[in-house]
């Protein structure tokens, strides 16, 4: 029988009972995804309760683990009856289950911060399962740039990748994929449109996909066409990838999320281009795609060995161009080891 992270969740958090109904967490505790259920965990085990749409499921999937699979009857008091102390995610609650459970007059504990630690620093099947996401993300990218053709517009652009990345093995995308074309680069979460592809534009796409329920994150910018317009944009993307070299150079276990975000901040500051990196370096990636820690100029969080973020600086000129260069990358033995590595030169189509 394999144990789950529900018992090291517990464990972690001390409390009599621990009540689970994010999906996310939820995920996190099961390995399954489902949009409906309550994990409960106590010092005599853990129990899944969930509806019919997912109980022959859920039973199939867990029967060699050390949770039980129950029926959930609509009674959330039921579940709880003899507690007198259960933990629950506060920041993740809505204030109407929140109420109901205080209602029942149970101390509540915060089991949140159990989830963050725990989550952020991954064990072997999550990095397993990482790196296959990833590599599907960068075969998917390598596959799609053939097919791109000028007058395809980024809706079709944006299908066409999420197709193949299914294709390739993934359950899904990890989040909207970002498809920018020329000016449209310049918005670093661009509402990917019906704007159609010409010769010389610059082109940002922002992707990822998901296997064995963790995501990969991505971002490539280059050129469809070199028009000799771009000498500007060439000497900026040159500056923004020595950027995010630096970044996988001098990272260590141990450096906080603002040192490692004034790496890349500090290196386009020598070029004068700080003042167009408009967002954080990076965020914790995992079940969801953002996660602990964050890399940002105002983070306290310590980068840990095992844990896995992303490394994206950017520069955005109004009504011009955007570029952003992004990898996967985790902390492994002190050192980084790139999860998404399709070649990151400037390629021109």
């Amino acid at each position: 029988m394999s144990n789950t992270n529900a018992e090291k969740i517990y464990k972690l958090v001390g409390a009599e009972a621990v009540l689970t109904s994010s999906p996310d967490l939820r995920q996190y505790l099961t390995g399954m995804s489902t949009s409906f259920g309550y994990v409960v965990t106590d010092c005599e085990g853990t129990t899944f309760y969930t509806d019919p749409r997912y109980i022959e499921g859920a039973k199939n999937f867990l029967k060699d683990s050390d949770i039980t699979v129950k029926l959930y009857e609509g009674k959330l008091d039921d579940i709880l009856k003899g507690y007198k102390q259960v933990a629950i995610p506060i920041g993740r609650t809505l204030y109407n289950d929140y109420a109901r459970l205080k209602a029942t007059k149970v101390e509540i504990v915060d089991s949140l911060p159990a989830f963050t630690s725990a989550m952020s620093v991954k064990e072997d099947y999550e990095l397993d399962n990482i790196r296959e996401a990833c590599k599907i993300a960068d075969v998917s990218f390598l596959e799609l740039l053939p097919k791109v053709k000028e007058g395809i517009s980024e809706n079709d652009f944006a299908a066409e990748l999420e197709y193949l990345m299914r294709v390739n093995g993934a359950s899904g995308t990890s989040f909207e994929t970002i498809a920018a074309f020329g000016e449209n680069s310049s918005v670093p979460h661009h509402e990917t449109g019906m704007r159609k592809l010409k010769y010389g534009d610059v082109v940002l796409v922002d992707f990822g996909c998901k296997y064995g329920g963790y995501c990969s994150d991505c971002t490539r910018t280059f050129l469809f066409g070199d028009d000799g317009k771009h000498a500007d944009f060439k000497k900026t993307y040159k500056q923004v990838l020595e950027a995010h070299m630096l970044v996988k150079d001098e990272l260590y276990s141990g450096i906080s999320g603002r040192a490692a975000d004034g790496i890349a901040r500090n290196k386009l500051a020598q070029n004068g281009l700080d003042k167009y990196f408009s967002h954080t370096l990076g965020h914790g990636i995992g079940i969801n795609v953002h996660e602990y820690p964050i890399l940002s100029p105002y983070s306290t969080d310590t980068l840990k060995d095992r844990m896995v973020f992303s490394d994206e600086p950017g520069v955005y000129i109004e009504g011009e161009y955007g570029i952003r260069i992004e990898d996967t990358i985790a902390l492994i033995e002190g050192k980084v080891e790139s999860m998404t590595d399709s070649d990151k030169k400037l390629t021109i189509l």
